[in-house]
């Protein structure tokens, strides 16, 4: 007996992933990653994907969907394994579309190290880099294939790959694709498709508009859900703290301060806004931060995700587009500066701790015009989310000088602690400042408040009053 096998006969023994009919090299991969009991989705998918059947999955993020389709596909692909040169023998038969490009790295990743043993290739196409990488990928085959669904159209169009052998099709995060306008490129791309093929729909929540989609796509699914719809793990720890909207710049460093040296994910609804914190929490010295968001290049954006894993920084500034497909090892401190504007966002944001069973710490910051937003995600999650005042925090004891919104100016001309957003220089021409003043009966224009010689601004750009013939 090989050592695969036997190590495949013990793990069965102990009621791991051999349970389900995986073959040795798939085994041998799980365990070089130190997967030992699967998941309740990876317990209660795996068995329906084997059989061939449409899934929806729903699950909280961070509790391996990812494995949960991956795996039993890969076990089924592994029929067509073959060491051919030739790009005709090795067709796209398994595609998985995501809806950003972190998540499609990280897809790519996960499966990549599942079939590291096996003979099938795997590949991923995203925008934001240039083409020509991924075009030989493509064009030398690949049998699994990750994408986004606009640089995914822009290879077909090229004819760099051809979908017309595609048997698995899965739509990871759906719910966000739809968030994302992806609709009418989902429907290009399954009309590509042939149309006997086995669907899968995971994400980690399932709103009315998903379960429309569902129908749409897939032929009488098996719905797998192993928790609460839109229910948040319960290994993160979810804390809202009631703040004047000034004062949140304060209460980032005083937080980072009590804990020192954890990397922490920050999450803002604009990019504007991640730019200006993550310098500002560079100049207040001692803090390695690093902002990520769209206006970044792909490029720029995995060398960040690089360094922020590393631990080359420790604080990460982000917008919604980390808040699905990053994943950090034990990464235990989340702070959401601003509450997102879409309730299921929240959920997505907090799930990037608190994952594979690792404790891990949610913090909101909750101001007064943020009611709405909170019953919003109080109403979703179906939990009680009641704010409170951060214990020990006094924001004057930040003298404060960002770049931005993200705290206060001191200035002792105005008193301290004035937001940045409010100081308004005054006009030192009159007539800009003067209120308007219709004409008289008679014609007669207002007369002139300047009193000096001198002409103000306003006539120069010819807005003073006219001489009359």
């Amino acid at each position: 007996m090989s050592d695969l096998q036997q190590a495949a006969v013990a793990e069965k023994e102990q009621g791991g992933f051999s349970q389900f009919g995986l073959s040795s090299e798939i085994l041998k991969a799980l365990a070089d990653l130190g997967y030992k009991t699967p998941t309740p989705i990876q317990s209660k998918a795996i068995p329906y994907v084997l059989e061939g059947k449409d899934v929806m999955g729903a699950a909280q993020t961070g509790t391996g969907k990812t494995a949960g389709y991956s795996l039993p596909v890969l076990q089924s692909l592994l029929y067509f394994a073959n060491t051919s040169v030739s790009p005709a023998r090795h067709p796209v038969r398994m595609l998985v579309l995501v809806p950003t490009r972190e998540l499609a790295d990280q897809v790519y990743e996960d499966i990549k190290n599942y079939a590291k043993y096996t003979t099938l290739r795997v590949a991923v196409v995203f925008g934001g880099i240039d083409m020509s990488t991924q075009t030989g990928a493509l064009r030398a085959g690949c049998e699994v294939l990750i994408a986004t669904p606009g640089r995914l159209l822009d290879h077909v169009q090229q004819k760099n790959v051809s979908l017309n052998q595609t048997q698995v099709l899965v739509l990871d995060e759906a719910d966000r694709m739809l968030d994302m306008g992806f609709m009418p490129d989902l429907q290009r791309i399954v009309s590509l498709l042939p149309k006997q093929r086995q669907n899968l729909l995971f994400s980690a929540t399932f709103t009315d508009e998903i379960r429309k989609l569902a129908k749409q796509f897939l032929t009488d699914p098996v719905s797998v859900e192993v928790a609460r719809k839109n229910a948040t793990a319960d290994t993160v720890q979810q804390i809202v703290y009631h703040v004047a909207d000034d004062d949140k710049g304060a209460l980032v460093e005083f937080l980072l301060k009590k804990h020192p040296n954890e990397q922490t994910l920050i999450f803002t609804n604009t990019k504007l806004g991640a730019s200006r914190l993550a310098r500002w929490l560079e100049r207040r010295g001692g803090i390695k931060a690093s902002a990520i968001h769209g206006d970044r290049t792909q490029q720029e954006r995995m060398a960040v995700l690089e360094s922020f894993r590393n631990g080359e920084v420790n604080v990460l500034v982000a917008t919604d587009v980390a808040a699905r497909g990053l994943h950090i090892e034990d990464l235990p401190f989340v702070i959401n500066f601003e509450l997102p504007y879409v309730a299921e966002d929240y959920v997505h944001r907090i799930g990037r701790t608190g994952r594979a069973g690792a404790q891990g710490t949610a913090v909101s910051f909750y101001t007064d015009k943020d009611t709405k937003l909170l019953a919003e995600i109080e109403k979703l999650t179906r939990k009680k989310l009641s704010p409170v005042v951060p214990e020990g925090f006094n924001p004057r004891e930040y003298a404060m000088k960002p770049g931005g919104h993200a705290g206060r100016y001191e200035r002792p001309e105005l008193g301290p602690y004035h937001s940045v957003g409010l100081m308004k220089k005054k006009s030192e021409d009159p007539w800009f400042d003067r209120p308007y003043e219709p004409e008289t009966q008679t014609g007669a224009k207002p007369s002139s408040p300047v009193k000096s010689k001198e002409k103000p601004l306003a006539f120069l750009l010819g807005g003073g009053p006219k001489k009359t013939e």
